[in-house]
């Protein structure tokens, strides 16, 4: 069994305590780097993933730049699935019925996307402004009438935003917080536009989901973090933030909502107290439970590749459903390229005709998938199985089987 190694001069990007890597993916594209043709210079990094000593905060042992991740052409929609749809108008809701029932309230999303959220709150005549680096999906949010503002948030847009807005009564990240490696100025920004009485709430892939699950292409390029309430906690105490409340998720594959006010501001929950207890419990971020979260990556590796080249061997048509950003970490650290899934079918129009990073699989449009079907289907997408398989019942219907990887190799 092998345990995590301390890098010379790696330290913690939140607290600067000592990281130590736990495991290393290998050389990997970025993940959202879809070309028609891959560039000759296409970019490639290191992926691999540690935890500091000191807070607990498990993170990238290298930085990709943001501007090559989230850009005009980011090609990721919020609102592309019917259960996120449905999440995030409850979200809204949510919002609506307890923290934005003061006089002329104001509520700021990190990342907004494509206005999903939002849109149900602008339709309620709430002040609201969305903050999205991302150009293209910014204007599809403002299509819909969602104030938007292009730019990525740290510290001085948030004083911005207060000298023009003034101060929110909600401050909310969804699938956003755990991008941004420079976490310090976003905390310091959230101090200075946050009300005395409002909370800052976001939520994220949980990493204790991600070891139990061995869920390993959680971690790629854009998720710089894998947060847990204990390094939520620390991380916010210096801000002079409390986490007052958590809640488990089920969507994309586990995450937690965790709830931040200022400092002695709300009594926290018992939530809080209990999901520290059960982190403990498990011993999340120790030695011997990243090591095994570790050999279960490598089992599943070994068990994919072999069963793909079974299939190959026998004559079996695979191909791969969902283009997502997650399976370019499954995809490259397998090595696994057309050879063994000729194409993968995705319904996002921006991605259809381009070719997967790193690993260079054609990826097509539905009309691909269904005439005709293949024998076998890789499931990249498999947080949102149920509503996929529900669509795809005419794949069933005719003897097709699904491959999972998640928490193991299965054919379903």
């Amino acid at each position: 069994m092998s345990f995590p190694k301390q890098i010379s001069g790696s330290r913690c990007r939140v607290c600067g305590g000592p990281v130590s890597e736990f495991f290393d993916f290998g050389r990997q594209p970025l993940s959202d780097a879809f070309h028609e043709q891959p560039p000759a210079d296409e970019l490639f990094f290191r992926l691999a993933v540690g935890n500091c000593s000191w807070c607990t905060m498990v993170q990238l042992m290298e930085e990709v730049p943001r501007d090559r991740m989230f850009h005009a052409g980011y090609p990721y929609l919020s609102s592309g699935s019917a259960v996120m749809r449905d999440h995030f108008g409850k979200v809204a809701g949510r919002f609506l019925e307890t923290e934005l029932t003061g006089p002329n309230p104001f509520v700021v999303e990190l990342g907004c996307n494509d206005g999903v959220m939002l849109r149900t709150i602008a339709e309620a005549g709430v002040r609201h402004l969305g903050v999205e680096p991302s150009g293209g999906v910014a204007d599809l949010a403002a299509a819909k009438g969602v104030r938007v503002r292009k730019s990525f948030f740290e510290e001085q847009v948030a004083t911005e935003i207060l000298a023009q807005d003034g101060p929110a009564d909600v401050i909310y990240a969804a699938n956003t917080l755990c991008h941004i490696p420079y976490l310090g100025s976003i905390l310091r920004g959230v101090d200075a536009l946050l009300a005395p009485d409002g909370v800052f709430v976001f939520e994220d892939p949980y990493f204790s989901d991600i070891v139990e699950r061995a869920s390993f292409d959680q971690i790629y390029d854009e998720h710089f973090y894998l947060f847990t309430v204990r390094s939520v906690q620390s991380a916010a105490r210096p801000y002079g933030l409390e986490l007052v409340d958590v809640e488990r998720l089920p969507v994309h594959g586990g995450e937690v909502r965790y709830t931040l006010a200022r400092a002695g501001g709300r009594r926290p929950a018992p939530a809080v107290a209990e999901l520290l207890a059960e982190e403990h419990e498990r011993r999340l971020t120790e030695a011997e439970t990243l090591a095994g979260f570790g050999s279960r990556v490598e089992g599943i590796r070994e068990r994919l590749v072999t069963l793909l080249r079974e299939l190959k061997a026998k004559g079996k048509r695979v191909a791969g459903y969902g283009a997502t950003a997650k399976s370019a970490t499954v995809l490259n650290y397998c090595g696994i390229g057309p050879d063994l899934i000729p194409y993968i079918t995705d319904t996002t129009k921006a991605k259809q005709g381009t070719k997967t990073p790193g690993s260079h699989i054609p990826v097509l449009g539905p009309e691909a998938f269904r005439d005709p079907y293949p024998d076998y289907a890789v499931l990249f997408a498999w947080n949102h199985a149920a509503e996929i398989m529900e669509k795809e019942v005419g794949f069933a219907g005719v003897g097709g089987e699904w491959i999972t990887y998640v928490p193991d190799v299965c054919v379903v």
